[in-house]
């Protein structure tokens, strides 16, 4: 007997029985009309596959009725991967948008699409995320202008002069140009994000340390266990940032990263939160892997610029 469970020759096209319920693009025949060049019309479908067989395939577009086409007149497909969530399709701009939320006193202004961030009264060292400039955008004004407007906010202030930039985007190429240099490559990290309910199932049933306490204030919430353990997250709308997990070396590897993690998380969702995010470098290996683990995807890669007098005073703290 035949093996059913493999896909048969399918000529030209990489379509069958096995593409139902999956996403697939379509190139088919439009009988009775002409092309341009003065062939035969075609046209491509995009949508996922419900059925197939009988001679025929059916196809569901995102919006509008099923398409039926006869197998006769497919001239070419193949599947395709599935749509991105929502949320992957947030602008590295509006994610890193909600860091704001994650320190009280960030104050911030307006440049363009830009946005000057500085926080008014650190605690510890300064953060990168909220004493930079989120250069991502149009700001509105030549870019050479724009940098000289950031180094004089910083300036005003005492601060370091830097921007953030997305990882292979036009901005960057341009403050490049403007001869702006990188200004700790340890700095790069990347935005993950997650729906939090995955995560949370993906985290299962957690152990609770008996001194693992919350400690809340307004939307900002730390977690501590003992002095070996301690996290921290914002909320900002129905998105959920994650900071500062820590554990202490000679306590890992027993859970408590996960412990506090879903303690996080629960108090993000009795909050409304549906998306969690977080930045983790790419220097950082083990974090990577512990966020790969939950189901954190990657969305974009973030680095740090400031000018070449100014790239030796950066804070070291992302």
């Amino acid at each position: 007997m035949p093996d059913e469970s493999r896909p048969p020759d399918l000529g030209q096209h990489r379509l069958g029985p096995h593409v139902v319920g999956r996403r697939v693009v379509v190139r088919r025949l439009l009988r009775g009309e002409v092309g341009p060049s003065g062939g035969p019309a075609m046209t491509d479908l995009l949508g996922v596959c419900v059925a197939w067989g009988e001679g025929r395939c059916v196809v569901q577009p995102e919006s509008g009725e099923a398409v039926t086409i006869p197998l006769a007149d497919i001239v070419s497909g193949k599947p395709v991967p599935p749509r991105p969530s929502v949320r992957q399709r947030v602008s590295a701009r509006d994610a890193e948008l909600h860091t704001a939320a994650l320190w009280a006193s960030v104050e911030t202004a307006p440049l363009g699409e830009w946005v000057l961030r500085t926080d008014s009264a650190p605690v510890g060292r300064l953060r990168r995320r909220a004493n930079s400039c989120l250069a991502m955008g149009d700001p509105e004004a030549p870019v050479a202008e724009a940098l000289a407007t950031v180094q004089d906010f910083y300036a005003a202030r005492d601060r370091p002069v830097l921007v953030q930039v997305e990882a292979g985007a036009e901005v960057e190429d341009a403050v490049r140009e403007a001869g702006w240099v990188e200004a700790d490559p340890s700095g790069e990290a990347e935005l993950r994000l997650a729906a939090l309910s995955g995560v949370r199932r993906a985290l299962g049933r957690v152990a609770e340390p008996d001194d693992l306490l919350v400690h809340e204030s307004g939307p900002r919430v730390l977690v501590t266990v003992g002095d070996v353990a301690q996290g921290q997250a914002a909320l900002d709308g129905d998105w959920l940032g994650l900071h500062g997990l820590q554990v202490a070396e000679s306590h890992r590897r027993r859970g408590l990263a996960r412990a506090v993690t879903a303690v996080l998380l629960e108090w993000g969702a009795e909050r409304g939160a549906l998306t969690a995010w977080l930045h983790v470098e790419t220097d950082n290996p083990a974090g990577q892997a512990f966020w790969d683990g939950l189901g954190f995807a990657w969305h974009h890669t973030c680095r740090y610029y400031g000018p070449p007098s100014a790239s030796r005073s950066a804070p070291a703290s992302r």
